[in-house]
């Protein structure tokens, strides 16, 4: 049995964040019941095209979810959407903030109402501070929380090249909501949790965040090296490639010298006697190691590196992490079913031993709608919704 099995999810969600969270409770056994607005539904359905017509942000998110189309503009979509709640274990929503209130589905009027709900909210900065109204989109949130400033070349700060804030988000509200079911078996008691995406991407901004506040300043921006160690990074070999390795210890430098550039000596040299000197002679250490790489193939150093355990990688596409040889020796793709047909997807992570988890169709826009809402009673209704969520209504993460 998935260790979610029997948990009812009720989600108010779009975009990322909140999506993230519930698809990974679908994947453990949840009945995730998502509820999109009439027509288009939720919009990251309509990012792109690229995978066979549907939306790649969209496929990743919402496997095994059950559509529901509700217009929050009427009493009878309020009503249909209050009554799921009320049989559900867990409400999701990711509405700007004040949204819920006013539409009585914040946490205080519902932790009255059923004490043991667990009710999450997920926005870009919280319901209180002078940011709470702000637009709170993936690259905003990023440069808010300082990781722009420290990714990037020393010319060009960058962002990271996915949702990590959504992302960041997301994981703490499904495991937020992990946490408080197994309190609430344990005491009955539900919880009401708060996230947002700039607190979730700050926290895994501690690194940065100490190295600046004690240090009096932020790292630099060192591209694909590291501004705190050396040598970490790329390195040129022969014929243009590049081999990316990273020396975490005095005892691995020794080795590296000895085994890898076959330069024993330059382990002791005064300059490159410890990591802050490394990073300090960062250039000229960097001219050391790739004059040693000239007229080797990265083959070669891989398997010197690989020889030597010190720890490395080649530089691979998107494409070539599909078709990557340890996801596929270690039997981590399946298939889904979807409005276009089967689509392969990754495994989750981090499944208990022995469970398989959930891998039902990605729903159409409303496809469970009508049995849903009879199943609830609901149907005369719940089923005549055709308007669109208003403007209040609209996703911040």
């Amino acid at each position: 049995m998935l260790p979610l099995a029997g948990i009812t999810v009720v989600s108010l969600e779009q975009a990322v964040a909140a999506p993230f969270a519930t698809r990974q409770l679908a994947d453990l056994g949840a009945r995730v019941i998502k509820v999109e607005r009439p027509g288009p539904g939720d919009f990251a359905r309509g990012y792109d095209e690229t995978v066979k017509g549907l939306s790649s942000h969209f496929v990743w998110l919402n496997r095994s979810k059950e559509s529901v189309t509700l217009d929050l503009k009427s009493e009878a979509g309020i009503t249909a959407l209050r009554a799921l709640v009320d049989r559900a274990d867990v409400f999701v929503q990711n509405l700007a903030p004040g949204a819920a209130a006013r539409l009585g589905m914040d946490a205080a009027t519902w932790r009255a109402r059923r004490p043991e709900l667990v009710h999450v909210s997920i926005s870009g900065y919280g319901d209180v501070g002078p940011y709470m109204s702000k637009k709170a989109y993936d690259l905003l949130v990023q440069c808010e929380a300082g990781l722009v400033s420290i990714t990037g070349t020393p010319e060009t700060p960058s962002k990271v090249g996915i949702s990590v804030a959504d992302i960041a988000a997301g994981m703490y509200a499904y495991t937020g909501v992990l946490s408080s079911l197994i309190r609430r078996l344990r005491t009955g008691e539900g919880a009401t949790i708060e996230v947002s995406m700039l607190e979730a991407l700050a926290e895994w901004m501690g690194f940065p965040l100490n190295f600046a506040t004690y240090g009096g300043s932020a790292p630099a921006r060192s591209g694909a090296s590291h501004a705190a160690i050396a040598p970490y990074g790329p390195f040129a070999c022969a014929g243009g490639e590049f081999v990316f390795l990273g020396i975490q210890n005095e005892r691995e430098w020794a080795t590296f010298c000895s085994s890898v550039l076959e330069q024993p000596d330059l382990a002791g040299a005064d300059r490159f006697a410890n990591n802050s000197l490394r990073v300090a002679h960062r250039s000229e250490l960097t001219e050391t190691v790739e004059a040693a790489f000239a007229n080797l193939a990265a083959e070669e150093v891989v398997a010197r590196l690989d020889e030597a355990r010190i720890a490395n990688a080649r530089l691979r596409g998107v494409a070539e992490l599909a078709e990557h040889p340890q996801l596929a020796a270690r039997d981590r793709w399946r298939t889904v079913d979807s409005p276009a047909g089967p689509l392969r997807q990754l495994l989750p992570p981090a499944m208990p031993d022995g469970v398989e988890p959930r891998f039902d169709p990605i729903p159409t826009v409303g496809e469970h709608t009508d049995a849903i809402l009879a199943e609830f009673g609901l149907s005369e209704t719940g089923s005549s919704a055709e308007h669109a969520l208003t403007h209040e209504q609209e996703r911040q993460p």
